[in-house]
C-alpha cells in the first residue's frame, strides 16, 4: 500500500463522499459504535462549556458528544460530509457546523474539550507541529485533548501511533498526559492542559 507523503488534500475527502455518503460506515459499524462509547466514557468531565470536534464527517459521534456540551463546534473539510452532520443534528441549536482544513483555518475562540478522533493520521509531520500550536493557543487552562487513531495499516502520511506520538511530544510542554487505552484496532489518549492533578 502507497503512503501518501503529504497532508491530504480536500480532493480525497470529497471524492470519498461522492462515491458513497458514508465511507467509513460511521452510523452502521460496530467498530465506531464501541469507540465512540469508549471515547465519551474516556472524557475527564461530566460535561464541558465549550467544546471543538475537529473531523466532525456526518455527525454520528457529534450528536452524542452534544449531550455533554453547553456550546458544540464541529468542523469538516468535506462540505457533503458537513450537509448530513446538520440534517442528523438539526435539533441542537448549540451545535455549529463550520467547513474548514486544519490546521490552516481553525475556529476562533477558546474550548475545554478539543477531541481529534481518527483525524491526526491524515496530516504529515510538519502539520501534526502546527496543529499542536492551535491547541495550545485555543484550549483554555484546565482543558482536555482527546485523540483517537485507528492502529492498523493506512495509506495516510502517518500510522495511528505516529500521529499520536507526534503530537504527544510536540504538546509536551503544555499538555499532559493523562489517560492511555489501547485496543487491537485503535488507541485512545487523554491530554489536559497544565500538569497532571494528583490521584486521589
Amino acid at each position: 500500500m502507497t503512503r501518501y507523503t503529504a497532508s491530504l488534500p480536500p480532493d480525497y475527502f470529497e471524492e470519498r463522499y461522492a462515491a458513497d455518503p458514508d465511507p467509513w460506515r460511521f452510523a452502521t459499524s460496530a467498530y465506531e459504535r464501541a469507540k465512540y462509547a469508549a471515547t465519551l466514557a474516556a472524557l475527564p468531565r461530566p460535561r464541558y462549556a465549550a467544546a471543538l470536534e475537529v473531523g466532525c464527517s456526518i455527525g454520528v459521534l457529534t450528536r452524542r458528544l452534544a449531550e455533554r456540551c453547553d456550546a458544540l463546534v464541529a468542523l469538516d473539510v468535506a462540505e457533503a460530509a458537513l450537509d448530513q452532520a446538520r440534517a442528523r443534528c438539526r435539533d441542537l441549536a448549540h451545535v455549529r457546523f463550520v467547513q474548514a482544513q486544519v490546521p490552516g483555518a481553525w475556529p476562533a475562540g477558546g474550548f475545554d474539550l478539543i477531541l481529534l478522533s481518527e483525524v491526526v493520521y491524515y496530516l504529515d509531520a510538519a502539520d501534526v507541529g502546527r496543529l499542536a500550536e492551535c491547541l495550545r493557543d485555543s484550549l483554555r487552562p484546565g482543558g482536555d485533548v482527546v485523540l483517537v487513531h485507528w492502529t492498523g495499516e493506512t495509506h495516510y502520511p502517518l500510522t495511528g501511533d505516529e500521529a499520536a506520538q507526534i503530537l504527544i511530544d510536540r504538546t509536551a510542554p503544555f499538555l499532559t498526559l493523562v489517560h492511555q487505552a489501547r485496543t487491537d484496532e485503535y488507541r485512545l489518549d487523554v491530554l489536559r492542559q497544565g500538569p497532571a492533578e494528583p490521584r486521589a
